[in-house]
């Protein structure tokens, strides 16, 4: 028999304020690491450690990637790598992005699976779309235990209702109620890890996701995992492989890129965009040099150019009012306050 002594706790949309709330509620004699995955965007520095150790009972502080894991203390991970736990250790990774996300959480919940099995306490805090729903699942087929913020009080609920839409959690519970659960669970012992073997699937993806497979090798590997579709990675344009998974829709590429059906939609939206914003610019630029053109044909008499690159700015300007319009009128309609649970 041994402890619960891991605890991974992924959160996205509305996360710091939960986040804070929760860590505060921790002991300071907690028997488990506490490891911490917030979306945030790749470029800007993270100021979370020291958000959290305001209130913080536990030392609070940034992963550093190889360090042995010890029992009372928060690992947050870096900006624009995947937090994992490896052996003992903490591993940061600069690997492909899974959901649009670097740091993931379905990478840290799957490695937390994978390496600790019945003695990890999986927790999803508010966020926006489904990061975190794979991983918990793998983490309720290693025989661990699962939380889930209450999506009536979570600040955005998708990612919690994701969640219970795909598994059958252990606890559904306010923000203030989870920390002194995971100081309880914590302290009770569980079942030993080899009688729950890490399914091959788990394994697999935990390898990709930590850049484990060569090169030479990784196109088998997603081929092990699912069937190859006609769409492309929005990230790398690469093939898409339809995984094998009865309860969720989703894709990887060989690269290692990994969607929800949810999150490959919206990496569509992005690319798309970015070629219509492209489109964009390159017609006014057209429309610029055609102006230009004519400015100097007509300065030379030269009438018949006139008439042809008049015509050039002409349609130029239009196509570029009619993207301009097409694309505004999409960013208004994305344009939504959170949605809470009935």
């Amino acid at each position: 028999m041994t402890k619960r002594d891991t605890i991974v706790i992924g959160a996205s949309a509305g996360g710091v304020q939960a986040l804070t709330e929760l860590v505060a509620a921790l002991p300071a004699d907690l028997p488990a690491a506490v490891f911490i995955v917030l979306h945030i965007p790749p470029n800007a520095p993270s100021l979370l450690p020291a958000i959290l150790a305001r209130d913080a009972s536990l030392p609070v502080a940034h992963a550093v990637n190889g360090e042995k894991i010890q029992i009372g203390r928060v690992y947050v991970a870096r900006a624009d790598h995947h937090l994992m736990i490896e052996d003992g250790h903490v591993k940061l990774v600069h690997g492909p992005k899974e959901n649009l996300h670097r740091p993931s959480i379905d990478a840290l919940f799957r490695s937390a699976a994978r390496w600790r099995g019945p003695r990890v306490i999986g927790v999803v805090l508010t966020g926006a779309r489904a990061d975190g729903t794979v991983g918990m699942r793998a983490i309720k087929e290693c025989g661990a235990l699962t939380i889930v913020q209450d999506p009536s009080e979570a600040q955005f609920p998708s990612m919690p209702l994701s969640v219970m839409q795909e598994i059958k959690t252990d606890y559904s519970l306010p923000v203030s109620e989870i920390g002194p659960l995971l100081a309880k669970l914590s302290r009770e012992s569980t079942e030993e890890e080899g009688r729950y073997p890490v399914p091959e699937n788990i394994d697999l993806e935990v390898k990709i996701a930590q850049q484990e497979i060569e090169s030479a090798e990784l196109i088998a590997t997603v081929e092990k995992l699912g069937n190859i579709s006609k769409l492309t990675c929005p990230d790398c344009q690469g093939a898409l492989w339809e995984i094998k998974d009865q309860d969720t829709l989703r894709y990887r590429c060989h690269v290692g890129h990994a969607y929800s059906a949810e999150s490959l939609g919206d990496g569509q939206k992005q690319a798309l965009e970015f070629a219509l914003w492209s489109a964009v610019r390159a017609l006014e630029e057209q429309m610029i040099l055609s102006r230009r053109i004519v400015e100097r044909a007509r300065n030379a008499n030269q009438m018949r150019a006139v008439r042809i690159f008049e015509k050039r700015a002409e349609e130029a300007e239009r196509h570029s009012s009619i993207l301009r319009q097409l694309l505004l009128n999409t960013e208004r309609e994305d344009i939504a306050e959170p949605v809470s649970p009935s």
